[in-house]
Parts: structure tokens; sequence; C-alpha cells
């Protein structure tokens, strides 16, 4: 029974200590993503090297390769999650609160301008890397469009729920206003160039709203019949 005993205690320990080590490299990999994530939206990617990544995090060099194999793995992490985390917070500005589909639109440039005001207000990151790179690379491109296509189909579906003669060719007109005022925002540091995107975006959005109340009235003189 004591070596019984003893054996259930080893593998205790060696349990405790293998959830350590993946707390360990959890807790390494958010500071790595996070200190990478800071400077290469404030400096530009191929301006931030890996040692100042690891000064930032906190970690050993060879804790970064082998969380991530390189730099280039690295940027790709960080476009992902700052994608994901960018997307959840966009969808859910617009539609906090509720209200019809033109309402939750018009909530869209409001709410870059709140992101516009905070101090580390960078800019898009799938921007910045697309344009601080060979335009023939093709990976981070790729990234950039699969984060476009999710916001795009968002505001397509709302467009679509307004009543839009046009909901596809509507999202891409707003997405050319959101893309345009980011980097205003950012060469500016003029939250305001938000409330310009506004104005314009009312002036695509208002002949659709009227579109969508007179189909309305149709369809119902129609069900009358």
């Amino acid at each position: 029974m004591g070596k019984a005993g003893s054996m259930g205690k080893a593998g205790s320990k060696k349990t405790s200590g293998a959830l350590r080590a993946i707390a360990d490299e959890e807790s390494a990999r958010g500071r790595l993503l996070s200190a990478a994530t800071h400077l290469f939206c404030k400096n530009g990617i191929n301006a931030t090297g890996i040692d100042a990544i690891i000064d930032e995090a906190g970690t050993a060099k060879t804790t970064l390769y082998k969380l991530f194999g390189s730099k280039t793995n690295l940027v790709h992490a960080v476009l992902e999650s700052e994608g994901k985390q960018w997307r959840e917070w966009f969808i859910g500005a617009i539609e906090a609160g509720g209200g019809d589909a033109h309402t939750k639109l018009a909530r869209i440039f409001p709410a870059l301008k709140s992101w516009f005001g905070e101090e580390r207000f960078y800019g898009c990151p799938f921007i910045n890397a697309v344009a601080e790179h060979d335009k023939d690379q093709k990976h981070f491109r790729a990234i950039a469009l699969k984060h476009k296509k999710v916001v795009l189909g968002h505001i397509e579906k709302l467009a679509g729920e307004m009543g839009a003669a046009e909901p596809e060719m509507l999202a891409h007109q707003l997405a050319l206003l959101i893309d345009g005022a980011i980097v205003a925002a950012m060469v500016s540091r003029n939250p305001g160039v938000a409330d310009t995107a506004g104005l314009a975006a009312g002036s695509l959005l208002a002949p659709s709203k009227k579109k969508s109340k007179r189909a309305t009235a149709a369809s119902a003189e129609l069900a009358a019949v």
C-alpha cells in the first residue's frame, strides 16, 4: 500500500506539473500575441523585430519559436486574433440596442468614431499589413479578404432586411466608406472623419429605406386585392 500510495502521489505531481506547463505556455502565448499586436500596429510589421516583441512580452526567444515557429507565423496569428476580436466588437456595436436594419446600419460610423478616438487606434491591421508588404504576398491578402468577407456579409444581410434593391452593392459602398474613414482617421488622427463618412452613408441608406417602404406598401396593396 505504501508503494501504491507513492505511485499515486508521483502521478498526481506529474499531472499537476503538466497542467502548470500548459498554463505557462498559454500565458506566454497570450503575452506574445498582445505584445506583437501592439508593436505591429504601432510601429509596423517590418520595423518590429523579434527582440522587441520578446522584451515587451517578457518571454524568451526560444519560447516564441516554440509556440509560433517563426515571425511570419506570429504575424498570421496576430491578424487572425485581431480580426476575430474586431469583428465581434463591430457586429456587437451595430447590433447593440436592437432596432430595425436601417437603425443598425446607421450605427456603423458612430461606432467607428468611438474606435478612432481610442489611444491605441493605429488603423486597420489588415490594411497596414497588405500596404507594407509585397502586393503579390497572397497569404496576407487572403487573411484580409477572409476578414472583409465576414464584415461585408453582415452588412449585406442588414441591407437585405432593410429592403435595399441591391444589398450586395450597398454593402460594398458602405465598406468603401468604412475603409476610407479608417485610413483618413489614421492619417489625420481626427475621429471626426467618421461623421463625414456617416453623412455620405446616410445618402446611400435614405433612398434604400424609401424603396423598402414603397415595396412594403405595394405588397400590402396586393395582399388586400
